[in-house]
């Protein structure tokens, strides 16, 4: 890399980081609103999965972000749902998030702990990728098995 690129890329990844550790903060708040601000109007959202569960599947626009998190939620027993962020690891425009969910289906009763790793790209000031990356055989498991 030239020497000129690290200044550079040291300001994007400051920018990344304060953008990705926003929408996480709102995460953690419980606040799909303000999650879905952190978002660019279009977007690559993936999250893969057994389609049966419907916040399963891609998102395109800003408006869905919330709706995602709304559609999801009440399917979990409230206070019985972790997301740790282990890591977070910036280069640039780029942020991968490694962590663990647990989580309490509530037409089941049964949980599940699934590692995650997240994949957030920002452009300008907004998060325009999210892919999510977790077991996704434990969490159809614990809904469906």
């Amino acid at each position: 890399m030239e020497q000129n690129t690290l200044p550079a890329l040291a300001k994007a990844s400051a920018r990344t980081e304060e953008i990705v550790t926003g929408f996480f903060e709102r995460l953690a708040a419980g606040d799909p609103d303000g999650m879905a601000e952190h978002f660019a109007e279009a977007i690559d959202w993936y999250v893969p999965g057994d389609t049966a569960l419907p916040w399963i599947g891609r998102r395109s626009r800003r408006s869905e972000v919330a709706g995602y998190f709304r559609t999801m939620w009440p399917h979990f027993v409230p206070g019985k749902s972790t997301a740790s962020v282990e890591k977070l690891i910036v280069s640039g425009n780029d942020a991968v998030m490694l962590g663990t969910f647990t989580h309490t289906v509530a037409s089941t009763g049964r949980s599940f702990t699934t590692p995650v790793a997240m994949h957030l790209a920002v452009d300008g000031d907004r998060i325009v990728k999210l892919d999510l990356y977790e077991d996704t055989w434990a969490v159809s498991k614990a809904f469906f098995d």
